[in-house]
């Protein structure tokens, strides 16, 4: 009896980690910019109703006028995000419900990481009642 040399077959899946690895890691990191995406726009949106609630708070005062609150909420921004966002900040005197309130308006861009995620402006609105009713 002749043995023959063992010969090692190769399997049909032989390299298929590599084309798995490189197909996955392109939805990761395409959903990981996503979701930072989001993360960012909802941190963005959360620290420009702070400072316009703050805003409103401040131009609220008995000593003080509505404008002030609208430099405060400009300053306000400034310092936490960027100035590219305060931009467009303005504060009036509405009515609400027979109750004098100063609501401090904020237009600022949406912040885009790239080509990707959605295109337009964010408007928040912070309110605060008027002390000098």
């Amino acid at each position: 009896m002749r043995v023959r040399p063992h010969r090692e077959r190769r399997r049909p899946e032989c390299g298929s980690a590599v084309a798995d690895f490189a197909m996955v890691s392109g939805l990761v990191a395409v959903l990981f910019i996503a979701v930072f995406q989001v993360g960012l726009a909802l941190h963005i949106r959360n620290t420009l109703i702070s400072c316009a609630a703050e805003g409103a708070r401040f131009g609220a005062r008995a000593d003080a006028q509505p404008e002030d609150g609208a430099a405060r909420a400009r300053q306000l921004i400034s310092a936490s995000v960027s100035e590219r966002f305060a931009g467009n900040v303005t504060a009036t005197v509405v009515d609400a419900g027979g109750a004098q309130v100063v609501a401090v308006t904020v237009v600022a861009p949406l912040p885009v990481i790239g080509p990707l995620g959605p295109d337009g402006r964010l408007r928040v609105v912070g309110r605060a009642f008027l002390e000098s009713q």
